[in-house]
């Protein structure tokens, strides 16, 4: 392998790329684009294009694509080759700045929510260059946004961009008010910790519900799970070790920023996590490395499994979403320095977050709302559907001296000492690290834990940008213009948090008492997706994202009727791959199972020797199949009825209500009878082979 600096975004056009291919004022121009959100001037497109071209051939590439991220599914492209004729019928590769600019990919098949008819085809992809381009497999990458020919959003990345440029405008208003006049950017930033589990491809071959569905739909407990917790940060085995490495190399060739490596809770369970990087670029890079991890796996002999609870029993996967705030002049809004009672600019915005949070936790706990995280949410192995906030001992202390009146005045930074003469003592955080918490404070971020493995951070971002824009707003419309500002500043964070400290929880979010505690709070708890997403189009919604450009009403309808259509589908693929493995595969396996048992009592008869216990086991594998067959029965006729249902949220509540009932009925029919059958009749791998196989 080359040197890391080396290898590091080798196949990016990146700013060292840029400043070595394109003219100066191009170069500039360019830059301003990215660090400023100002927009390009179309006459350097031209030589953008041909410049990105011309590296991209020479690294060996023949075609590109816009690259972009439809509503669902993780993301789309087109490809087309550099190639153009020329009147000797020979081609030339060439690539335009209007190709560069936009792009227009069939709009039809994408779901738009009912903004568009299907027969309205055309759409429009616009390129992004706030993200840089790549190459991957001969391919130039340009990411880009996506949108309809009459305008409405089909992606993720565009309210993403959007939302960037309003908490920007928003945080430069209060910083104006603390005398900062040198910062002319705020940028959220975010580094995603993505969890993951790798089984054996061979035993994944041989499993439908693992091939249709991501999850095991069948599959009783193997004798050892998580319960010693040995795995957490265990020995890293060679295969995965190998797969890791591979990883590694790809994911920096593309400059993502791949930095932590570790095994997780469960067995066969891993963990990766880049450095912090902007929002629309972890986005990006999100999603590339979740391609890439299914990509590499392959060639190892692997399946990365993304889906949130692929094995019952055991934890599921998320994706820690870690956020902050800084400035282009130097600054983490979110850093509480030294002293953070003295930093009343950090206060400002921890308590700006606290009401964004507290007002808006319908639209975070929305935002990560799926089939998938559905079985994940609530459990002992993640936070619960009851979004909250942890801040630590320190800050606790800190507000409630806000709110009394008695500011901390000396704030000494604590020493943790360890009783081995060898070892440093070392400075203590500001907080411990609440693992049950949605929403923590953990040092100079926030850390969002409630994403599912296989969501994109998109969503959960741009309304974490807006919500927290719509307070700064606030904020700086009362104290623009005051004549005492640190007076008027001070009661402003006293009233705010006292009238928002009911979200902040420090406690075990585990803990049952804690959720009857939430309900006397009045914090929502919406436990199911179809709880959830119906909100994205309450009022003071819609007033929000409206105000601030980031959605219009239109398409927060479309979103909504969009990610309920997909949640139905997800469980109606599951209903239909039970029935078939079912019928076709567990049925056959019981009655195999009972005839022998049954020949076996007849045979034993027939010599004189007592049956009782082949007897009774026959009597329970039949009864078992009998129950499993017409559980199989039930989930046919409810699916039979669920088609004749028309409104999406109508038709979501049923399969929620009624077929995903049925379905777990059937499993646990089916997994009573894994118990009892041989390894040689069970049809089959089980979780002890997919689980520590690799």
């Amino acid at each position: 392998m080359a040197h890391v600096p080396e290898l590091f975004a080798s196949n990016v056009f990146n700013e060292t790329v840029m400043k070595d291919k394109l003219p100066k004022p191009v170069y500039k121009s360019l830059l301003k684009t990215k660090q400023l959100g100002i927009a390009l001037d179309p006459d350097a497109a031209e030589v953008i294009a041909s410049a990105m071209k011309e590296w991209a051939v020479e690294k060996g590439a023949t075609h590109y694509t816009h690259w972009f991220h439809p509503m669902t599914g993780l993301s789309a492209e087109k490809h087309d080759s550099f190639i153009s004729p020329t009147p000797d019928g020979k081609v030339i590769m060439e690539f335009s700045g209007k190709e560069l600019v936009k792009g227009e990919p069939d709009a039809s098949s994408f779901p738009s929510g009912g903004l568009r008819a299907t027969f309205e085809a055309r759409g429009y992809t616009a390129w992004d260059p706030t993200s840089p381009a790549f190459i991957k497999d001969n391919t130039l990458y340009i990411p880009t946004a996506f949108c309809s020919y009459t305008g409405e959003i089909l992606d993720k990345k565009t309210p993403l961009l959007r939302s960037m440029d309003v908490i920007s405008e928003q945080a430069l208003r209060i910083l104006r008010l603390f005398g900062n006049t040198t910062a002319t950017r705020v940028t959220t930033t975010v580094g995603p910790e993505q969890e993951y589990f790798l089984v054996d491809k061979k035993l994944y071959d041989q499993r439908k519900d693992l091939i249709f569905t991501g999850r095991t739909l069948f599959g009783a407990k193997a004798p050892k799970g998580q319960e010693l917790e040995d795995h957490y940060f265990g020995n890293i085995k060679t295969r995965v070790q190998e797969y890791m490495k591979d990883l590694d190399e790809e994911l920096w060739k593309l400059g993502i920023l791949a930095k932590t490596e570790h095994n997780e809770v469960a067995p066969a369970q891993h963990e990766l996590a880049p450095i912090f990087t902007t929002s629309n670029v972890a986005a990006d890079h999100n999603a590339l490395t979740m391609e890439l991890m299914k990509k590499i796996a392959l060639k190892h002999g692997l399946v990365c499994l993304l889906h949130e609870k692929p094995f019952a029993g055991v934890n599921g996967s998320g994706k820690h979403n870690n956020w902050s705030i800084s400035t282009n002049d130097g600054q983490n809004l979110l850093d509480p320095g030294s002293n953070p009672t003295e930093n009343i600019q950090f206060l400002t915005f921890l308590v700006a977050v606290i009401k964004a949070v507290h007002e808006n936790s319908d639209l975070l706990r929305l935002s990560v709302a799926s089939a998938g995280n559905d079985h994940r949410l609530g459990a002992n192995e993640a936070p619960p559907a009851v979004v909250s906030m942890f801040v630590g001992d320190e800050l606790q202390a800190i507000l409630d001296g806000l709110e009394s009146g008695n500011m901390i005045t000396k704030n000494a930074k604590q020493e943790f000492v360890i009783a081995v003469d060898a070892l440093l003592n070392f400075p203590k955080d500001t907080t411990d690290r609440n693992r049950t918490s949605p929403f923590a404070f953990t040092g100079n971020k926030f850390e969002f834990r409630m994403l599912g493995s296989a969501d994109s951070i998109a969503c959960t971002n741009t309304i974490l940008n807006t919500i927290v824009a719509n307070t700064l707003k606030e904020f700086a419309d009362k104290l623009e213009g005051s004549s005492d500002f640190s007076a008027d500043l001070n009661k402003l964070l006293k009233d705010t948090y006292i009238e928002h400290k009911a979200i902040i929880f420090n406690g075990n979010g585990y803990d049952d008492a804690w959720i009857a505690e939430a309900a006397k709070r009045g914090l929502p708890n919406y436990a199911t997706t179809v709880d959830a997403i119906p909100h994205y189009t309450d009022a003071k919604n819609v007033e929000m994202f409206e105000k601030f450009g980031v959605y219009t009403k239109a398409e927060l309808e479309s979103r909504t009727e969009i990610l309920l259509e997909n949640y139905y589908k997800v469980l109606n693929i599951e209903a239909l791959t039970m029935v078939d493995m079912s019928r076709k595969q567990i049925i056959p396996a019981g009655i195999r199972f009972a005839k022998a048992l049954t020949d076996t009592v007849a045979s034993k008869k027939a010599a004189g020797v007592d049956a009782e216990i082949e007897l009774a086991l026959a009597n329970k594998v039949s009864g078992l199949t009998k129950s499993i067959f017409e559980a199989t029965d039930k989930i046919d006729e409810l699916l039979v009825e669920a088609g004749g249902l028309t409104d999406v949220l109508t038709t979501a509540k049923f399969f929620r209500n009624s077929v995903f009932t049925a379905m777990q009925t059937l499993r646990a029919f089916a997994d009573e009878l894994e118990t009892v059958t041989p390894e040689d009749i069970w049809p089959m791998p089980t979780y002890s082979d997919l689980l520590f196989s690799v």
